[in-house]
């Protein structure tokens, strides 16, 4: 793990570090592929929701550096009582992780499939390796994916692309998803994690309340009309102006051009 501060031990199937950056990694702890468990997706939302109560500059989710999550335990499998709880515990992760007032990245080495692709789905961006593969196997099961593959899926790639994944079950490579957008960025394995923390040390560093303003405004325009989406946003852009960091930010623009601010994140 990155430097900082743990808040789990090295036993629990999620792991959370505090680096000094202001980036607090998640990372999922299962050998050996991140088989997503109930219990395991019932610790990562109630980690996620000690985060939420002091929240980080950004998150990185990430599996490791062999496999990211290959997707549910299937052998928790059974009937549809417990089909329904399996679906439950991935709507409390996915939506605490989505929920966060951070932006969140999905670092993704190895295979991302099933649930695995639905949690990497509920951030807000993704970094895979270019050994990485993608997709919603759940199909050939005979059954579809209940961890919100059917609708995040497609609000990222269009409802025809998703339901070639879904319907198919076929893997998609990482330089594929990334032509989909399914993914935001591809590097070599060795890089994945370096690569997030970048990206998210960047966030951590920004505009936070910029950021999740932002972030809020695309969700939840998503969910609604254009004409309603664009009143979300001009509430939200005006909410910005009351900030330090639209302050320093406008200033120093007028003075020494773009892209030399610096934040302080209120």
């Amino acid at each position: 793990m990155p430097d900082g501060t743990s808040s789990a031990g090295p036993q629990s199937d999620v792991l959370v570090e505090r680096r000094d950056d202001g980036v607090a990694v998640v990372q999922l702890n299962r050998p050996k592929a991140n088989a997503l468990s109930i219990g395991l997706l019932e610790t990562l939302a109630a980690s996620l929701a000690d985060l939420a109560t002091d929240t980080p500059g950004s998150v990185v989710l990430w599996g490791g550096e062999r496999i990211f999550a290959a997707g549910a335990d299937v052998k928790e499998f059974s009937t549809p009582q417990v089909a329904g709880r399996v679906s439950d515990a991935f709507r409390g992760a996915t939506d605490a992780l989505a929920g966060l007032g951070c932006a969140t990245v999905a670092a993704i080495c190895g295979y991302a499939l099933g649930g695995g692709l639905e949690l990497a789905m509920a951030c807000d961006l993704r970094v895979a390796s270019s050994t990485t593969r993608l997709g919603q196997p759940e199909i050939l099961l005979g059954v579809i994916p209940g961890g919100g593959g059917t609708q995040r899926l497609a609000r990222l790639v269009g409802p025809s692309r998703a339901k070639d994944l879904v319907m198919t079950g076929r893997q998609l490579a990482s330089t594929e998803a990334l032509a989909w957008g399914l993914v935001d960025r591809v590097v070599e394995p060795d890089k994945v994690l370096e690569e997030a923390l970048e990206l998210a040390a960047g966030f951590a560093s920004g505009p936070r309340v910029a950021i999740e303003a932002a972030k809020r405004a695309v969700d939840e325009g998503l969910e609604t009309t254009l004409a309603a989406g664009l009143d979300i946003e001009r509430e939200a852009f005006v909410s910005v102006f009351e900030t330090e960091d639209a302050e320093r930010g406008i200033a120093s623009f007028v003075e020494h051009g773009p892209g030399k601010a610096t934040f302080v994140g209120r």
